[in-house]
């Protein structure tokens, strides 16, 4: 009788967990095979243009460090700039040309929110954009710097748009 009753309570238990871990929601991550396909589209979107070389800086939602490349001859002094854009895209989570407009104003509008231009870190400039699950939620962001800030944005937003079918 001992033996079924711990049988019943083993059974039980499975089920209430089960039951649990199913009710848990799961949130759409980004991992390093979605930042190399990320990278692997900006690359190949800067191999049909003249632009110059690239840095590629990826970051999870925490402004973690996922993946960085320097393609080769990109600007030495590119790579911090690329992870900084990538680092305030998550932070701050609007494209980094956002940020310079909230900083700076647009032409001919008075800046939103100045003080965010003496925050050491962030680059109000496009290139950095945030990287969204379908629902919404952030899961990290994307730098990129070495082209024209237009270029580098363009480049970034090639890599979003090569992964959109897998941020579920």
């Amino acid at each position: 009788m001992k033996f079924f009753n711990l049988l019943l309570i083993i059974a039980v238990s499975v089920i209430f967990v089960s039951k649990a871990a199913l009710s848990l929601e799961t949130k759409t991550i980004i991992d390093l095979q979605l930042a190399k396909k990320m990278a692997d589209a900006c690359e190949a979107k800067r191999a049909t243009t003249d632009w110059r070389p690239l840095n590629i800086a990826i970051v999870d939602s925490g402004a973690d460090l996922i993946l960085f490349r320097r393609q080769d001859g990109a600007f030495l002094g590119s790579i911090d700039i690329a992870l900084n854009k990538a680092k305030s895209a998550a932070m701050i989570p609007y494209p980094t040309r956002a940020i310079g407009e909230l900083a700076y104003g647009k032409e001919g509008n008075p800046a939103g929110l100045p003080g965010i231009a003496t925050v050491d870190f962030l680059v109000p400039f496009p290139g950095g954009l945030p990287i969204r699950a379908q629902n919404g939620d952030l899961i990290g962001a994307i730098g990129v710097s070495g082209a024209t800030g237009d270029q580098d944005e363009e480049c970034a937003q090639a890599a979003l748009d090569s992964v959109k079918d897998m941020l579920k």
